[in-house]
């Protein structure tokens, strides 16, 4: 981008892939200029401050911790899953805080993540060929033609429950839920029963003791806004670019962009391209942003987004989520440890050990396995400590819900299981136990 020629809408004159056809223009039209008039959903001061946290991430001096669903969905919305979602990450940041010493930076996969980016146009459905479910955002995933076209009034749909997921999520992590006094009630029945569970009460009964212990030393553990209270962050994939666009505003203070969608968007590994639509959007806006780096990114298309994308060298702006695969890590990611450090970019580093080791099943599901997430996990953490820098994160799809997708971990999940609760839309997600399992080998690879 050359300074003064970006504008929200600049990356209309650059390739967009993984865009809808959307069918009819004069609806999306109507669509676009009714949320473009909306309220943000997020508001710039938010998105400051996540910036700032993620400039401490950026030096080494605290961990981010981003999870959520692979993708929400409109059929399965209440308060009682996002309760749960927020729960289970409240428990893994107890679990990485107190394990590890560094404070955890939490944002979620939510209130906005409805797209998912596809591999083909098409797919085949019981012998008819129809087109892609791309989230609920874009269409439905009934094996129907009508439904999967994609319809403008679902971006709407998806606004407002981003504004009722917003509502509920500010309320918990404000009014009560979050408070440290709680922690032994975040552990559901279900966990509460495994090993992991068990290991994460010794930790809620230490967390007591060191409560009761300053409050008998006379501190006033009231006044004291961090034990009652979390900061929450939201982010998604910046995908359907006409709906980030709608939701851009310019903040008043500083006379900058933001896109009030979410504190954080990302682009994909396919929307990467270095002149494409989506490196054009997020290049503009002042949110920290993120770019996913797969297996075929080479070092200069990785230098080349950096000082795309965070030119100023501003700890805090840019985070890149490396998805390559358990076995490939310790080729690929040190020689852009080196390169990205050598550069002097200021980058948060963070692993995505789900979707490089996704496969389908012998019965058809889709699934990961949980050894292979760890082993990505290590090898992100052993290249880090071979270059000199600092494993700043991990990105993982879960659920609060006692699911039957991922293979092993608690329970050791087997493929004759998958069906039992099989619930995801698209990617398999770990469930509560396996995400609190891996928040502890997380935790002692963080103290080592």
């Amino acid at each position: 981008m050359t300074a003064g020629t970006w504008s929200p809408t600049s990356w209309r004159a650059r390739p967009a892939a993984q865009q809808p056809r959307w069918p009819d223009e004069a609806a999306m039209g109507r669509v676009l200029g009714e949320l473009a008039a909306l309220p943000p959903l997020v508001f710039a001061g938010e998105a400051r401050r996540l910036r700032a946290a993620l400039g401490e991430v950026a030096g080494g001096r605290a961990f981010l911790l981003q999870a959520g669903d692979c993708a929400e969905s409109f059929l399965e919305f209440s308060a009682d899953g996002i309760r749960d979602k927020l729960r289970v990450v409240l428990q893994m940041a107890v679990v990485l805080t107190y394990g590890a010493g560094v404070p955890v930076v939490k944002v979620g996969r939510i209130a906005g993540q409805f797209a998912k980016p596809r591999s083909s146009d098409t797919e085949t459905v019981a012998d008819r060929e129809l087109e892609s479910f791309r989230g609920h955002m874009v269409n439905d995933d009934a094996p129907d033609p009508e439904a999967r076209t994609p319809d403008p009034a679902r971006l709407l749909a998806a606004y407002h429950q981003s504004a009722s997921t917003l509502n509920l999520v500010r309320a918990f992590t404000t009014g009560g839920f979050a408070d440290l006094s709680q922690v032994h009630q975040w552990n559901q029945e279900f966990v509460a029963s495994s090993e992991e569970g068990k290991r994460y009460e010794q930790i809620a009964a230490e967390i007591d003791r060191a409560l009761r212990f300053m409050a008998a030393c006379g501190i006033d553990l009231n006044a004291e806004t961090a034990l009652h209270q979390v900061e929450y962050f939201t982010s998604h994939e910046a995908l359907i670019l006409p709906y980030e666009e709608a939701l851009t505003r310019t903040d008043s203070l500083t006379g900058s962009a933001y896109d009030c969608s979410a504190h954080m968007v990302w682009v994909g590994e396919r929307t990467r391209q270095i002149d494409g639509a989506h490196v054009e959007f997020v290049s503009g806006i002042h949110n920290p942003v993120a770019v996913k780096i797969g297996p075929s990114a080479t070092v200069d298309e990785v230098i080349a987004l950096c000082r795309r994308l965070d030119p100023e060298r501003s700890p805090g702006r840019l985070t890149l989520v490396t998805r390559l695969g358990a076995k490939r890590v310790p080729e690929l990611l040190p020689p852009l440890l080196r390169a990205v450090r050598d550069e002097g970019q200021p980058v948060v580093w963070v692993c995505d050990p789900m979707h490089g080791n996704t496969f389908v099943s012998n019965g058809g599901h889709k699934t990961r396995r949980f050894d292979d997430i760890l082993e990505e996990i290590r090898g992100f953490f052993d290249a880090h400590r071979q270059v000199g820098t600092w494993p700043g994160g991990v990105h993982v799809e879960l659920t609060g819900d006692d699911v039957t997708e991922c293979l092993g971990g608690f329970g050791d999940i087997v493929e004759d299981q998958l069906h039992e609760r099989y619930t995801t839309m698209c990617d398999p997600r770990l469930n509560a136990r396996q995400s609190i399992d891996l928040a502890f080998r997380v935790a002692e690879l963080l103290r080592a």
